[in-house]
């Protein structure tokens, strides 16, 4: 069933690539279909994959192998919740690790550009608290960070 809303990234010949990795990488992830293009078109020619159904952690995708035009810009990151460390530094070493790049306040980029949020449960929940003097605490604590470190977030949520 096609879904009413999907999610259009824009690569420059590399969608499959891309698809493929975040389907190892991330739970209730998968590479759905590969269609060629029918004909030549400006930035690729008649059998090239032009586009790639795939899920990253269950939201539809769609990757549109476009051409050099345009670049994912941190304007659309998938923000990706985790349960703890471990979880944490899994989604981000496999990130960083494939020619990624680390960013600030658990943001990172994957090798294609597009960005990530690896965002450990703890820091919304703590950032979010009813206590501003918490919220700001934990909110001070993790500007310092590129990687959350969830122990660090739990620290500073204590005081």
């Amino acid at each position: 069933m096609i879904s009413k809303n999907t999610i259009c990234l824009w690569y420059d010949g590399t969608a499959q690539e891309a698809a493929e990795f975040y389907a190892k990488t991330f739970p209730d992830s998968a590479v759905k279909a590969v269609h060629h293009a029918p004909t030549d078109y400006p930035s690729g020619k008649k059998g090239d994959v032009l586009t790639v159904e795939f899920t990253v952690l269950g939201i539809p995708c769609l990757g549109l192998n476009g051409g050099p035009a345009f670049k994912h810009s941190e304007a659309f990151s998938f923000q990706v919740a985790t349960d703890d460390q471990a979880e944490t530094d899994r989604y981000w070493n496999a990130i960083v690790g494939n020619g990624g790049q680390e960013s600030e306040c658990g943001w990172c980029k994957d090798k294609w550009g597009l960005s990530w949020q690896i965002t450990p449960r703890v820091l919304t929940e703590s950032y979010t608290d009813a206590d501003p003097a918490v919220a700001k605490r934990v909110f001070d604590a993790m500007m310092t960070m590129k990687k959350i470190d969830v122990a660090a977030i739990e620290a500073a949520r204590k005081g």
